[in-house]
């Protein structure tokens, strides 16, 4: 059984090149952007303007926030309007209550942002701040996000910058990505002073 499997492996392997590379590669159009203020061997400080984002939050991890928000994107919402996919989707913890966020791309402002058609669906803005930065690779795992997060942590409290609030998972790259090739981040919102 294993002879077998050991010859089927290049099959798959093109087969994964050939299909889902190039898919993982185009899946998002536009990334929330921002400046790089400052940056050192480990981490770097971003500053970003405000963004829009829908969200989720929930009392405990909950596995449909991603599919509620994806079916929003997908033209569940008051114009059925399809929204492109952007990246990051983050994820955080605050006052044991649980947020998952879509930022939406440009275009879009509060007035002009089709309503979400599930009720759990919120429209925000998370307003502009610097934020403390880790990138990593590999799986974006629950086990891979604390401890990056704690390197993070450890590191700008030795820089002696002040944190302001929960760490945050960052995900870029969709479920067909080799892990080596994915990109993930843990950041904090931080008090930065130029």
């Amino acid at each position: 059984m294993m002879c077998t499997m050991k010859k089927f492996l290049p099959i798959f392997f093109i087969l994964y090149l050939i299909f889902f590379l190039p898919y993982s590669l185009t899946m998002a159009n536009e990334e929330a952007p921002y400046d790089v203020v400052h940056k050192t061997d480990l981490y770097e400080i971003r500053h970003y303007s405000d963004r829009l984002v829908v969200q989720v939050i929930n009392n405990a991890s909950d596995n449909n926030s991603f599919r509620k928000l994806f079916n929003y994107i997908s033209g569940a919402n008051n114009t059925s309007e399809e929204i492109k996919m952007t990246v990051p989707v983050t994820q955080t913890k605050k006052d044991n209550e649980y947020f998952m966020q879509f930022y939406l791309p440009s275009k879009f402002t509060k007035e002009t942002t089709p309503i979400p058609s599930n009720s759990d669906i919120k429209i925000s803005t998370i307003k502009e701040g610097y934020f403390a930065v880790i990138k990593y690779s590999g799986r974006s795992s629950d086990k891979n996000f604390v401890k990056y997060s704690k390197i993070l942590y450890q590191k700008i409290l030795e820089d002696q910058i002040l944190i302001n609030g929960s760490a945050i998972k960052a995900t870029y790259n969709g479920p067909f990505t080799l892990p080596p090739f994915r990109r993930n981040e843990a950041m904090f919102k931080v008090d930065w002073k130029n």
